[in-house]
């Protein structure tokens, strides 16, 4: 017969059950934040540039960013 989860965690040492619980924590944690909606705080952040940039030069921008950081990578 299968053993429950609680029943084999029981047979842990108390500092791995604990390892166990802290695991559940980060799980339950990590779950949470999946599940948030994503916020647009960082929308018109920008705006005082509109003037200067269009959104084609931003995203020029953005394409040598990801580039000097994929060259920095390797």
């Amino acid at each position: 017969m299968e053993q429950t989860l609680e029943e084999r965690i029981r047979q842990l040492p108390a500092d791995l059950q604990q390892e166990v619980a802290d695991f559940i924590d980060f799980l339950i944690e990590r779950r949470r934040r999946q599940k948030r909606p994503p916020t647009f705080c960082w929308a018109g952040a920008l705006a005082d540039m509109r003037e200067q940039y269009s959104s084609v030069d931003l995203q020029h921008k953005a394409a040598e960013w990801r580039v000097q950081t994929d060259e920095a990578a390797h």
